[in-house]
C-alpha cells in the first residue's frame, strides 16, 4: 500500500479528527476550574494531577495565609483554576486563588441576586475604605459604609469575620462593592421595633453614648436614641456634659419619660440613685457648721459642696465680716475647703444658704463689748473720701468721721483737705452699730460745742441783733453772738414787697430781726425782719388799744411814739430800724403826729 493510500485512508482520517478533537478539548479547560488529586506538599509548592499530561505547582500560600493553619495532604482533592496547559518547562500553570475566586463570584451573583448576606473578612486598608476578603472574592468597603456611626478604632473589626450586604458587581472589571452598614441598619431597624414595643417609663436600660451637646447626650439603646439631660447625669452640679461622660462610654441610665407619638425617650443617670436632698433636714441642720469645697465662684458669690449632689451658695455678703464690695475669687479659690454654716434651707427650690463668717468671730460685736460710746480713741487714717475719714479701729474694722464732725466750725468740704492718710488721730466715738456694721466717729466732739452752749439762750420766736457779714442778691449773712452764724433772705428783709432789697444794706450793719428757724446739725439759724415787723405790730395792738375800739392805726402808734419819747428813748434811726416801712408811711400822711 501506497504512502498516498495510507494518507487517505479513513483510519488515518478518523485519528487526524480525534486528535484534532483533543487538542480543543485541552485548549477549552483553560481559563476554567477543574478538580485535580494533589500528589505531593513541598516546601514552598504544592504538585497537583489534574489529569494533563503533565502535572502543575500551586504556591502554598495560596492555600493560606500562616503556613501553620495549612492542613493539605497528598491524596486530597482541591479545586484549581487552569491559567495554561504548560510553561516553558511543559508544567500546567495552576491558581487555588482563582479558582476560589471563580467560585465565590458565582456564589456571590446568586446572593446579590437574592439579596442575601454574605460573610467576609476586613484584611486591608486602601484610599476611601478598606478591603475585603469575601471567601476568595477581593471586594472595596468605602468609609462611609463600615457602621452607622464613626469609630475612632477599626482594629476591633480587622481580621473578624462579619456579615456584610453587596451593593453591587461588576465581573468585566472584576469590582465588588459591599457595605457593613445596610446590615447594621437592618438589624438596628429590627432592634428598634423589638425595644420600642416593650419601653416602659421607669425601665433601666444598657446604652452606649452616641453624642454629646451643651444640653446633654444622645444614648444609643441599641436601635433607638434617647436624650439624657444635663440635669439629669448627675444630683451634682455639671456645667458641661463631658465632664461626666465620653462618646463611646457604656453607660446604664434609666428612661424616665417615653412618648409613643414622638418616639422621644428621656434618659437619666441620676434617677438609679437616692435622691440626695432626701432627710436634707436632719444631715445639714440650721445652724450648724461643717466643711465643704468650692467648687464654682461667680460676681454674687461662690459655691461649696457638702457633700455628693449637695451644693450650696455662700453670697457674697456672707463671706467676711469686714471685705465689702470685694470679689469672691479674693477671699476664696475654687477646690479650697472652707468652713461654713448652713443659714436657710429651701427643698423646693433645692437651694442652701451657707456663711463662711459666721465660723469667725463678728469684729463688731468684740469691738462693741470692748468700747464704750463716748470713749476717746486714737488710731490711723485709712483712707480720705468725699464724705468723711476711716479710720483704723483694729485690724479688721474701721469707724468713720464724718464731715459734719470734723469742727464745729467752719465748712467740712474744705477741712478735710488739711488731713493726711496714714497719720494718727484722736477721737471720740458717737454709736457702735454691730446691725450696720458701723462705728460713728467725731472729731469736733473732742471740744466744747459753743453753739449748743450759747444757743441755750435763744429759741423760736426771739427777736436778735444780727451783725451783717456779708451781702448776696438774695440772701444776707449775719452773725449772732460770737459762734452763731445765722441767714436773712431777701423775702424776710421786710413786710414790703418794695423794700425786699438787700442793696439797703451794708456789711458791718446792725440789725433787729426774729429767730424762724434753728438748725443744731449746721449749727445756724434763720432770722427775718419781716417777722420781727409783724410781731411788733401785733404787741403794739395789744398794748395801745385796737382798730376794733374804735382807736385808728395812727392812734395807736401815735400814742406809742409818745411813750418813747416822754421815756428819752426815741431815736429816729431806731424808730426806722424798728418800725416797718408801711408805718413810717403813715406817719408821713398824717401830720397831727
Amino acid at each position: 500500500m501506497s504512502q498516498a493510500d495510507v494518507t487517505a485512508s479513513p483510519v488515518n482520517e478518523s485519528f487526524a479528527e480525534l486528535l484534532d478533537q483533543s487538542f480543543q478539548e485541552m485548549t477549552s479547560i483553560e481559563g476554567s476550574v477543574v478538580a485535580g488529586t494533589v500528589l505531593s506538599v513541598e516546601k514552598d509548592m504544592i504538585l497537583i494531577d489534574v489529569g494533563l499530561k503533565s502535572e502543575g505547582r500551586v504556591p502554598l500560600r495560596e492555600f493560606g495565609n500562616n503556613e501553620e493553619d495549612i492542613k493539605i495532604n497528598a491524596g486530597d482533592v482541591v479545586e484549581v483554576y487552569i491559567e495554561r496547559l504548560e510553561d516553558i518547562n511543559g508544567h500546567a500553570i495552576l491558581s487555588r486563588e482563582k479558582a476560589r475566586r471563580e467560585e465565590s463570584w458565582v456564589n456571590l451573583e446568586k446572593a446579590l441576586e437574592k439579596q442575601q448576606r454574605v460573610n467576609g473578612v476586613i484584611f486591608g486598608r486602601v484610599k476611601g475604605g478598606f478591603t475585603v476578603d469575601l471567601e476568595g472574592a477581593t471586594a472595596f468597603l468605602p468609609g462611609s459604609q463600615v457602621d452607622i456611626r464613626p469609630i475612632k478604632d477599626l482594629g476591633v473589626l480587622m481580621g473578624t469575620p462579619q456579615p456584610f450586604q453587596i451593593l453591587k458587581m461588576d465581573r468585566r472589571r472584576g469590582n465588588i462593592v459591599v457595605s457593613r452598614r445596610a446590615v447594621l441598619e437592618d438589624s438596628r431597624a429590627e432592634a428598634r421595633s423589638e425595644l420600642v414595643a416593650n419601653l416602659e417609663e421607669g425601665q433601666v436600660l444598657q446604652g452606649v453614648i452616641k453624642n454629646i451637646t451643651d444640653y446633654g447626650a444622645f444614648v444609643d439603646l441599641g436601635g433607638v436614641d434617647g436624650l439624657l439631660h444635663v440635669t439629669d447625669i448627675s444630683w451634682k452640679r455639671i456645667n458641661h456634659p463631658s465632664e461626666a461622660l465620653q462618646i463611646g462610654q457604656s453607660v446604664q441610665v434609666k428612661v424616665i419619660k417615653f412618648n409613643d407619638e414622638t418616639q422621644r425617650i428621656s434618659l437619666g443617670i441620676k434617677q438609679l440613685t437616692e435622691d440626695p436632698w432626701v432627710q436634707v433636714f436632719e444631715r445639714f441642720p440650721v445652724g450648724s457648721k461643717m466643711t465643704g469645697i468650692v467648687t464654682n465662684i461667680t460676681d454674687y458669690g461662690s459655691f461649696v459642696e457638702l457633700e455628693d449632689g449637695i451644693e450650696g451658695l455662700v453670697h457674697v455678703s456672707e463671706m467676711s465680716w469686714t471685705k465689702k464690695n470685694v470679689h469672691p475669687g479674693k477671699i476664696v479659690s475654687t477646690s479650697e475647703k472652707v468652713e461654713v454654716m448652713v443659714l436657710e434651707i429651701d427643698v423646693q427650690k433645692r437651694r442652701i444658704s451657707l456663711g463662711i463668717k459666721q465660723c469667725v468671730d463678728n469684729p463688731w460685736e468684740n469691738y462693741k463689748s470692748n468700747k464704750k460710746v463716748g470713749e476717746t480713741i486714737e488710731g490711723e487714717i485709712r483712707n480720705i473720701t468725699e464724705f468723711g475719714l476711716f479710720i483704723g479701729l483694729s485690724e479688721d474694722i474701721d469707724g468713720l468721721v464724718h464731715l459734719s464732725d470734723l469742727s464745729w466750725d467752719g465748712n467740712g468740704d474744705e477741712l478735710i483737705k488739711d488731713f493726711i492718710q496714714g497719720t494718727t488721730l484722736k477721737t471720740k466715738i458717737l454709736d457702735i452699730n454691730v446691725e450696720k456694721e458701723k462705728v460713728s466717729l467725731g472729731i469736733k466732739q473732742l471740744t466744747e460745742d459753743k453753739f449748743t452752749s450759747e444757743l441755750e439762750n435763744i429759741k423760736l420766736g426771739d427777736t436778735v441783733t444780727c451783725l451783717i457779714n456779708k451781702i448776696s442778691d438774695n440772701n444776707i449773712e449775719v452773725s449772732i453772738g460770737d459762734n452763731i452764724n445765722g441767714n436773712i433772705k431777701k423775702s424776710d428783709l421786710s413786710r414790703d414787697r418794695k423794700e425786699q432789697r438787700t442793696d439797703r444794706f451794708g456789711v458791718g450793719d446792725k440789725v433787729d430781726a426774729s429767730v424762724i428757724k434753728i438748725d443744731k446739725k449746721s449749727s445756724s439759724v434763720s432770722v427775718s425782719i419781716k417777722a420781727r415787723e409783724i410781731e411788733e405790730e401785733k404787741q403794739a395792738m395789744a398794748e395801745f388799744g385796737s382798730s376794733d375800739s374804735g382807736a385808728s392805726l395812727g392812734d395807736i402808734l401815735g400814742a406809742a411814739l409818745e411813750k418813747k419819747n416822754k421815756n428819752d428813748r426815741f431815736d429816729t434811726t431806731h424808730c426806722f430800724g424798728g418800725w416797718s416801712h408801711s408805718s413810717i408811711i403813715f406817719l408821713k400822711i398824717h401830720p397831727l403826729i
